[in-house]
C-alpha cells in the first residue's frame, strides 16, 4: 500500500480526492495525479475537517 486513501463513499469511482496522512497531510485529485499534491500541516487538516463537520 502506498499510503494514499480514498473515501469509502467514493464507491470505487476515480472522481474523488485522495489523502495521505504522514507528518503532514497530502491531498490530490485522482483524475489529475500528474498535477501534483497539496500538502498541509496536520493542524490545518484537522481544522478543515472540523469546519466541514460544523
Amino acid at each position: 500500500m502506498n499510503g494514499w486513501r480514498k473515501s469509502s463513499y467514493s464507491g470505487g469511482q476515480s472522481d474523488c480526492v485522495e489523502v495521505k496522512l504522514d507528518r503532514s497531510v497530502g491531498i490530490r485529485d485522482t483524475k489529475a495525479r500528474e498535477h501534483g499534491t497539496l500538502t498541509v500541516s496536520r493542524a490545518a487538516w484537522v481544522a478543515a475537517l472540523s469546519s466541514l463537520r460544523g
